[in-house]
């Protein structure tokens, strides 16, 4: 018999604890933001219902962890809450039009931006917005269209305000698009992404808190409790501060603070300086989790061993030269941080295996999981091997693979795309492989990433259905191996007394949901730190 009552009990059908060996609990309390107790029996906990205590009787009811989503963008989610809605066009005049419309309730000379989690191929045209199209919605203002994090389109005006001419020297490791006629085109991939976006004046603090605000309910909603964010910049962080202590965060947050777009160990070093200030990592809400770097380019310029099915003279970009990277990758680790770096073509896993391998052999004693493989995409048989001997984890995101699966054929061709993201093989070799989706270029939710997984289906099809995984293997991807790999393990990740209260509950087993309605099952109820997120 406890001193007091719990503050909330929840008895339910199958209470999924993911401790190993341990069979289904039927009651869990909940005291403050830790696990009390559970119970085999539904009414075991009754001792702790007290006149405060919340409880939740769900006889046909699933409970799991929260899911962690270990790379995704909640900042551009954030961002894109008060942005543009191209997303929802479905052809470039309606696209055009949701750009005219925000320009006539916004001030002359003002930037306009639009939402980032959006396919060229999924428009009637299936193909991109040119400069002179977006001309057409607006000549008074600069426009940003993103699409993912590694495009940009720009009207006429925004090249004009960064002073980007046909004679613009491409930045190392950026591409400025030109049409048939060597004509700008308004297209800025990766490292000339840049040229524009140091322009844009971000948005006021109030309005960016409320933007996390909206994003963050809406994560928890699809039953994810932590992100691992993959590209904040240090006023992001600031911002992600102060949203934390406004109390506008519905899930927990771990940061990568981006190094995207840097070349030199010098401008790192810089980074880092401005890092010194967040080392405390006692908050389990909002904390550093270390420095993301970027290898290759994304869908259209992903690092291959073999040239591109649509550009023979083409097999991707590498960012950074590997001297001048593991420099930049010693810079970060001696001072205590992890590194998550971006490698999507095989040869750029292969080079950065390469880097981490000299950092490994020159930094002896570094604890295990600082250097981390983010994508990992088209790792082979070999580089699997090597990643697993050398002890580098590695996240993957089917969600990306499923959304994306038609705009990659054509750059990659079929083959290589339905070798993308090899989860059974990873899993097969005991590696330390965790889940998320890479939104906004995949779409985030627990159960859409457990479908995409579980049967590789993709907007176009299976692809590449050797690589699926089981429901339970899933699940692990989400929460014991992504606490782990969060450096979380001993807190998140399953249900047990003295754990963080971090839960999901469904009103049908997922493991028996048919595997078309699983990609859409969102939870009725997602707790985060013994706190209803969702309702």
């Amino acid at each position: 018999m406890t001193d007091h009552g719990a503050d909330l009990v929840i008895r339910a059908e199958a209470i999924h604890t993911l401790v190993p060996g341990q069979a289904p609990q039927r009651a869990l309390a909940v005291r403050g933001d830790r696990i009390a107790a559970l119970s085999p029996d539904p009414n075991g906990l009754d001792d702790w219902v007290g006149p405060h205590t919340t409880v939740h009787d769900l006889p046909g009811a699933t409970v799991l962890p929260a899911f962690d989503d270990t790379h995704t963008h909640l900042i551009y989610a954030a961002l894109g809450a008060h942005d543009v809605p191209v997303h929802q066009a479905h052809d470039i005049p309606e696209f055009l039009d949701l750009i005219r419309q925000r320009a006539k309730v916004t001030p002359e000379g003002e930037w306009i931006r639009t939402t980032t989690n959006w396919q060229e191929l999924n428009l009637a045209e299936r193909r991109m917005p040119t400069a002179a199209e977006l001309d057409r919605a607006t000549d008074r203002h600069p426009v940003l269209v993103k699409r993912g994090g590694h495009n940009d389109i720009v009207n006429s005006y925004a090249l004009r305000l960064a002073g980007i001419t046909e004679d613009t020297p491409v930045p190392p490791g950026g591409v400025i698009g030109r049409d048939a006629d060597g004509k700008l085109n308004g297209r800025l991939i990766d490292n000339a992404m840049g040229l524009v976006e140091r322009l844009i004046p971000g948005p006021d603090r109030s309005r960016r808190i409320d933007g996390l605000r909206l994003a963050t309910a809406q994560y928890a909603a699809t039953g994810i409790g932590t992100v691992r964010d993959c590209a904040v910049s240090p006023e992001d962080y600031a911002v992600l501060l102060a949203a934390r202590e406004a109390g506008a965060l519905s899930i927990r947050i771990r940061a990568l603070i981006s190094a995207l777009g840097m070349t030199s160990a010098a401008q790192v070093e810089d980074l880092l300086d401005v890092m010194e200030d967040w080392r405390d990592g006692s908050d389990p809400w909002l904390r550093v989790w270390g420095v993301k770097f970027g290898l290759d380019g994304g869908l259209e310029a992903g690092a291959t061993e073999e040239p591109y099915a649509c550009d023979h003279a083409f097999s991707g970009t590498l960012i950074w030269e590997p001297d001048a990277l593991v420099e930049a990758v010693e810079a970060v680790v001696r001072r205590g941080w992890r590194v998550g770096t971006h490698a999507y073509g095989d040869r750029a896993v292969r080079t950065l295996l390469d880097v981490y391998e000299r950092v490994l052999a020159r930094n002896p004693g570094l604890p295990a999981g600082t250097l981390v493989m983010e994508h990992g995409g088209l790792a082979g048989p070999e580089q699997r091997v090597r990643a697993v001997e050398l002890g580098i984890p590695v996240t993957i995101q089917q969600p990306l693979l499923h959304d994306t699966a038609e705009v990659e054929e054509g750059f990659w061709g079929p083959e290589r795309v339905a070798r993308l993201f090899p989860a059974r093989g990873w899993i097969d070799l005991g590696a330390q492989v965790s889940a998320g989706s890479d939104f906004p270029v995949g779409q985030f939710g627990a159960m859409r990433s457990v479908y995409g997984m579980t049967t590789r289906q993709t907007v176009i099809g299976v692809k590449g259905p050797e690589h699926a995984i089981t429901y339970d293997e899933a699940l692990t991807l989400h929460t014991v191996n992504a606490a782990r790999l969060c450096g979380d393990q001993d807190l998140r990740g399953t249900l047990s007394p003295g754990r963080l209260a971090d839960l999901t509950v469904w009103d049908q087993d997922p493991a028996r949901c048919p595997s078309g309605a699983l990609r859409d099952l969102n939870p009725v109820h997602t707790i985060v730190g013994g706190r209803l997120v969702t309702r």
